[in-house]
């Protein structure tokens, strides 16, 4: 079962998220209370991992503006519960065998499970299943006589199929299928059964970890059995739970002094595993190793273990030969290795779980920061689910801009009132809706990744990918030569990696006012929709957002598709000549296609390049941008008159 998407109302700050799509990983960006923590806090409820925090309450949750008329509207009937947190989920493939294991495969409708919760915490579903087709599909199960079948394939409801098998002879087939369908009408009917019986043993749990769930390096042993039996465990005590449970031990193995030993043992396993763990993604201090010890509580121990057995955490430094207690160490590294222990539990147990992770690495330096990344992409992606919160730049994976959805909330940024329907925490997947403020830790993420290779002049030529670049510095100097007009100095080409980081990067670098950026990029129809929003949604002016394909003559154009076909060719074949079975002709590609480099990806699928070679078009700016001198007598005049009008019209831009 994969989480698809989620929507918040009425908790804490938020009044309305708006529904967000969930990913394999999904980064909450937003400034200090923009509402990160209640969405996760909201969403941890509908299904949480630790059973005892299941509930919404409507005095400390309810957002507290009108949370009095919210309680006396309810109390008097006038007014339903709110609902919290409505969030829906795929039913994957082995899940829906499940289902057709005991009802067919025509049962589901839908592959959609959509669970809400509210203030009156009972947790509701839709679940969109054909009742008929499920009843039809028993009876096809069992052995009946003819007219008995018949009757039953006749019905469509529980009752009548109760009513029909009481009057029938009761062979073991009509008792099997008798006790069934009485406990499906039990369940109210097959939607409820399919529910409660399949699918919802499948959800995910959801684990929420922050900064509280900290391991504090020591605890005793009999207190926290007291605990757990009490149900009242404090934060910490999960993740050393998680670690007692890798070393495959349970607390009362812990409290018997007469197998210290194997105990010792256990956990020195226990703590070589985590140990080679986090030195992957520690770069801090790859010296460490982690080493646990149970031993009978001593008069000199804190005030709390000074009776039965205690349990306590070293990290040894191999670097400066020096042993500390874990509770003394960074707290970056007590968070670290805390999720750790938790989660390698997890992983043990293959329990199935969301994970909700507050502000994770908050107390991390910038490059661990950066390892913690690493972690989610090496270790958590495929097997689990997450879903984290950040105002860290460094936690904003630059390649990776799909995962962000950004948390804003205007009224702690505007001073004016807002209208209801703009009040309160919302979570904007598109960045041309957020503030600057909003912005920053995107802003700061593109900024580490680009301004470490380009120099951001204050007139910012915004361009898809290098070999624009190549090709436009090349023609305009050719041009310049001949006396012609070339792209004006004025300008700094800016390629920023593909046209799907066009809109942000423009967001971003557009936000600072003293940048002056226009766009001149390729033009296809999946495109269409995008360079649209840059004027549309007020970040440019239209005029200062120019496509290949307005000089190209064409519906559809990349830069290549200035040149003359037979001139372009020519360079290719230059290029990729030793790669080659044969030159290529203009009459070998599919005139059907549109733009040129597409024409060739689609002729070197059919006839690939040789020694694995795959055609890249920087390849071919790069041949033509170092041979121009010798190139520059086949640029036809149609062509440079091409370039020399889209220059004349990017240059009126300044």
């Amino acid at each position: 079962m994969r989480l698809k998407n989620v929507q918040i109302t009425e908790f804490h700050s938020v009044r309305d998220s708006r529904q967000f799509d969930i990913g394999d990983i999904t980064c909450l960006v937003g400034k200090n209370e923009a509402g990160k923590t209640a969405l996760l806090q909201a969403l941890y409820r509908l299904n949480p991992i630790i059973e005892t925090e299941a509930r919404y309450d409507v005095t400390d949750d309810y957002p507290r503006w009108d949370v009095e008329e919210y309680r006396i509207n309810t109390e008097k009937g006038d007014k339903q519960h709110a609902i919290v947190c409505r969030a829906d989920f795929e039913i994957e493939q082995h899940d829906a065998e499940a289902v057709k294991a005991v009802f067919g495969d025509r049962i589901l409708r839908s592959r959609t499970l959509r669970l809400s919760k509210g203030y009156d915490n009972q947790l509701t579903f839709v679940c969109d299943v054909d009742e008929a087709a499920a009843l039809r599909h028993l009876v096809t199960q069992g052995q009946f006589a003819a007219e008995l079948e018949s009757n039953l394939s006749n019905c469509d409801t529980t009752s009548k199929m109760i009513e029909t098998l009481g009057k029938a002879e009761q062979t073991e087939s009509v008792k099997k299928l008798l006790a069934l369908v009485q406990e499906i009408q039990q369940q109210k009917n097959v939607s409820t059964y399919t529910f409660k019986k399949i699918l919802w043993p499948r959800v995910p749990k959801l684990l929420y970890f922050d900064e509280y769930y900290q391991m504090e390096g020591r605890a005793n042993i009999e207190a926290l059995k007291q605990r757990l039996e009490q149900k009242a465990l404090k934060p910490s005590d999960h993740p050393l739970l998680g670690l007692i449970g890798l070393a495959r031990l349970d607390l009362n193995q812990l409290v018997n002094p007469s197998r210290t030993r194997e105990l010792k043992n256990r956990l020195e396993g226990a703590g070589n595993h985590l140990t080679k763990r986090i030195v992957n993604y520690w770069t801090q201090n790859r010296h460490l190793h982690l080493r646990f010890d149970v031993r009978p509580a001593r008069p000199e121990d804190p005030a709390d273990m000074r009776s039965g057995n205690n349990i306590w955490g070293d990290v040894f430094d191999g670097k400066h030969m020096v042993t500390t207690e874990m509770g003394t160490r960074s707290r970056g590294f007590i968070w670290f290795f805390s999720f750790l222990a938790w989660y390698s539990d997890i992983q043990r147990r293959k329990q199935s779980v969301i994970l909700l992770l507050d502000e994770p690495g908050l107390s991390l330096h910038a490059k661990a920061q950066e390892d913690l990344l690493r972690f989610f992409d090496a270790e958590v992606k495929g097997n689990h689910q997450l879903i984290y919160t950040t105002h860290s730049p460094f936690m904003v994976d630059p390649a990776q801009f799909d995962r962000v959805r950004i948390v804003q909330d205007l009224s702690i940024e505007k001073d004016e009132e807002l209208s209801p329907e703009n009040q309160g925490t919302k979570v904007l997947t598109d960045v041309l809706e957020a503030t600057g403020e909003s912005l920053f830790p995107l802003q700061g993420a593109l900024g580490y990744e680009i301004y470490q290779t380009l120099f951001i002049g204050p007139n910012n030529l915004v361009v898809e990918g290098v070999s624009d670049l190549l090709y436009l510095q090349a023609m305009s100097s050719l041009l310049q030569q001949l006396g012609r007009t070339g792209l004006s100095s004025r300008w700094t080409i800016t390629p920023v990696g593909g046209s799907d980081k066009v809109p942000t990067f423009v967001a971003l670098i557009g936000a600072q006012t003293h940048l002056n950026v226009a766009v001149l990029i390729d033009f296809q129809k999946k495109d269409r929709q995008t360079v649209e929003n840059l004027y549309k949604k007020k970040l440019l002016d239209k005029k200062k957002v120019v496509t290949f394909a307005d000089f190209a003559c064409k519906a559809q154009a990349d830069i290549e598709d200035l040149f003359e076909l037979p001139f372009y060719l020519k360079v290719v074949n230059a290029e990729f000549g030793p790669h080659l079975s044969k030159p290529v002709e203009v009459t070998d590609l599919n005139s059907h296609v549109p733009r040129t480099v597409k024409r060739l990806e689609e002729y070197f699928k059919v006839n690939p390049l040789k020694e694995g070679i795959e055609f890249n078009h920087y390849r071919a700016a790069r041949h033509l941008s170092e041979r121009l001198g010798i190139l520059q007598g086949e640029i036809s005049d149609a062509t440079l008159d091409r370039f020399e009008k889209m220059f004349r019209k990017v240059n009126a831009i300044l």
